[in-house]
């Protein structure tokens, strides 16, 4: 331990009743949650997850005081555990942290060993945090499509949620296997955005007619669902016979009030996304996948760059609904 630093830097959250505190303090190793390697932090990212947690507008922290930031990438200062040595790069994103875990909002961490995934060759710290959690789960939601006999030739994928971090990336990589992509947004004045990212065309969710029978018109090859809710339920409705639907959130609502006809007349499938806990196996080959063939267009997704400083601020604009693709935080 000879080699950190007295205290150290990092957004903390407290709560106390209904009420949320966040603010920087200064923290020493110890008063971190347990883990057996420290890392220095070199970037971070801002989640939807991560804006709850910061303005206290979702229950997302599992203790208190805590650091949120569910991502991180930076160099190993010291470890306890011999698959890690002081000098490598790693890189986190899920297995709870900054939920029960201190995460990424802060200048060092303590964590353990099985949640780092050692930097891919093809990424920089920066790019992997360009990536981040958001990615990682557009990635995983496109390997368990394909491994449900997802192809090009079924149709149009639809993307809704396309302008936040989670689409952004699922255009970027459906668009690099092939996919037709459709973009629905609630945000039309963002086309240029999308289809720019790969989009080939970009429908408006404020005109969209969603009906009310059990199946609709068969429309769409399969889908990548960020909002949950009517939309979800009309998504069931209109994939057609075979395609697969990925559910990744649940911005527009948690229920799901279908029928089983998709299901049993046209063999719909609908795959839940669980990036948080996702087996060690599937987590390092898809960070190699991300480092090569399936690496998103970066220069476009990450459109802001901030500072530690500045994560409270941005996260008030997170939940706002004022922010389009990724945005990378450096902390050191």
């Amino acid at each position: 331990m000879a080699d950190l630093p007295s205290n150290f830097k990092a957004l903390r959250v407290s709560t106390e009743g209904k009420e949320t505190r966040a603010a920087f303090e200064q923290l020493c190793i110890d008063a971190l949650t347990p883990g057996n390697v420290v890392i220095k932090v070199a970037y971070s990212g801002i989640n939807y997850k991560d804006a709850l947690a910061v303005t206290g507008k979702g229950r997302v922290l599992k203790g208190s005081p805590r650091t949120p930031g569910i991502d991180l990438a930076g160099t190993v200062v010291s470890s306890e555990y011999s698959g890690y040595q002081a000098g490598d790069q790693v890189l986190v994103t899920g297995c709870n942290i900054g939920e029960s875990l201190d995460g990424g909002y802060s200048e060092y961490a303590r964590l353990p060993a099985e949640a780092l995934v050692p930097l891919p060759a093809g990424l920089s710290l920066e790019e992997a945090m360009g990536i981040g959690t958001a990615g990682f789960t557009a990635a995983l939601a496109l390997r368990r499509m394909l491994e449900n006999h997802q192809s090009p030739a079924m149709g149009s994928i639809l993307i809704n949620g396309p302008t936040g971090g989670v689409g952004s990336v699922a255009i970027s990589l459906f668009k690099k296997e092939g996919f037709h992509v459709t973009a629905l947004t609630g945000k039309p004045e963002q086309a240029a955005f999308l289809k720019a990212l790969g989009a080939d065309e970009v429908l408006d969710r404020n005109t969209l007619v969603m009906g009310s029978k059990p199946l609709e018109a068969a429309a769409w090859g399969g889908a990548v669902d960020n909002l949950g809710g009517e939309t979800l339920n009309w998504l069931t409705r209109t994939v057609k016979p075979w395609g697969n639907i990925a559910s990744i959130g649940l911005a527009q609502g948690h229920t799901l009030n279908t029928t089983v006809m998709p299901f049993i007349l046209r063999g719909v499938s609908l795959l839940g996304i669980h990036s948080v806990e996702c087996p060690r196996a599937w987590r390092l080959a898809l960070w190699q996948k991300l480092q090569g063939d399936w690496k998103p267009d970066l220069a476009r997704i990450v459109t802001r760059r901030i500072s530690l400083d500045e994560v409270p601020a941005a996260c008030e604009e997170f939940v706002a609904g004022k922010v389009t693709g990724r945005t990378v935080v450096k902390i050191a």
